[in-house]
């Protein structure tokens, strides 16, 4: 399945890129961050939430093919 990511913040920084859409044949969101971190090292060593279609996922949520997100930490105020 191709799937959309969006990068935001330090995450964009890191990826050099806000968007892309990758081919992956994975179902899990463990596997497809697998697949990132094999692609941007930098990753591993930086916290973040993964959102699908808007709402917040774990890393044992299935892949739906809707868009995927990776949040960096949230200051609040």
């Amino acid at each position: 399945m191709r799937i959309p990511i969006k990068y935001f913040g330090l995450i964009a920084e890191i990826t050099k890129c806000q968007e892309e859409t990758i081919s992956f044949s994975g179902s899990f969101i463990f596997e497809l961050l697998e697949t990132l971190h094999s692609k941007y090292p930098e990753l591993k060593n930086n916290g973040f939430q993964v959102a699908q279609d808007r709402a917040l996922v774990t890393v044992e949520t299935r892949l739906t093919g809707e868009e995927i997100a990776l949040l960096p930490p949230f200051s609040g105020g």
